[in-house]
């Protein structure tokens, strides 16, 4: 990943996932040539998100997102699909600590249903 910008952001949302519920597991998946570390994801009675760097962004994808609540608006791509929901975080962007625990919790509930 190297060390610039979106590592830290990688940090703080890693750590904000975790924050969330202590039974999160975290693992890494879809390695490829393309892309030899892999795609971290993060998942409690199922998927609940992946976190991948681009160039210009950090971007958390929530598998179920589209029936999540969001009452902040985090969801800020993927607005279109059908079951999915992402947040693009780029380097000067502030995310809301609080807001960001809860939807990782509501997409843990929703998992359990």
């Amino acid at each position: 990943m190297g060390d610039d910008w979106r590592e830290s952001k990688v940090a703080d949302v890693r750590a904000l996932i975790m924050r969330a519920d202590p039974n999160i597991v975290e693992e890494i998946k879809w390695r490829k040539p393309s892309n030899p570390d892999g795609v971290p994801t993060f998942s409690l009675d199922g998927l609940l998100c992946t976190l991948e760097t681009y160039k210009d962004k950090v971007k958390v994808t929530f598998a179920k997102g589209a029936s999540l609540p969001d009452p902040t608006e985090l969801f800020n791509a993927s607005l279109g699909a059908g079951v999915r929901r992402a947040i693009d975080v780029r380097e000067d962007d502030a995310l809301d600590d609080d807001a960001f625990v809860a939807l990782v919790q509501a997409a843990v509930a929703i998992n359990r249903e």
